[in-house]
């Protein structure tokens, strides 16, 4: 296919899956952004900020489960290229009884960055839900009701396709 903007270029002619080839492609500083929630009791919530889940530190476990998902993208997603990435940074959102149904909400926002042929866009999303994954498993013994949402592309930069930016009402 012919890789113009629009196009599915991870399939070939035959319409089998396929690595795509970026050895063409120039190396360019590459920023992707994603962010991501997980609702929970207000209760699971104050035993976090308290630091009395059982299993440990959940922020700072979910910090680490974040750049080892976006280090380990390619192993999760098939036609993910191995990228040697030059950082990773993370953030979470603490929102108390936020929700609308009373629920407390954590969210987490991921920056990758990499000089490269390819984007790192999987590799923040990945990175979001490894952390999601985490507070999820550490926390399921008193809250198996939680939920994750919403996670989604912020924003990226870098590249043929140039930069882009989530609508705040998006």
């Amino acid at each position: 296919m012919s890789g113009s903007k629009g196009d599915l270029t991870h399939f070939d002619t035959a319409g089998r899956a396929r690595m795509v080839d970026v050895s063409g492609k120039d190396d360019t500083v590459r920023v992707a952004v994603a962010r991501g929630e997980i609702h929970m009791l207000p209760e699971t919530m104050a035993r976090i900020q308290e630091g009395r889940i059982k299993k440990g530190d959940v922020l700072a476990v979910a910090d680490v489960a974040a750049v080892m998902g976006a280090k380990h993208t390619p192993d999760l997603i098939p036609m993910c290229h191995p990228l040697m990435l030059s950082g990773v940074g993370v953030e979470f959102d603490e929102k108390e009884a936020h929700a609308a149904d009373g629920r407390a909400v954590l969210g987490v926002q991921v920056s990758v960055k990499c000089a490269g042929p390819t984007g790192v866009e999987m590799e923040a999303l990945t990175a979001v839900s490894a952390a999601l994954l985490t507070v999820y498993d550490m926390c399921k013994a008193m809250d198996r009701g939680m939920t994750l949402t919403r996670i989604e592309l912020v924003e990226k930069s870098g590249g043929k396709s140039g930069h882009y930016k989530r609508n705040s009402g998006a």
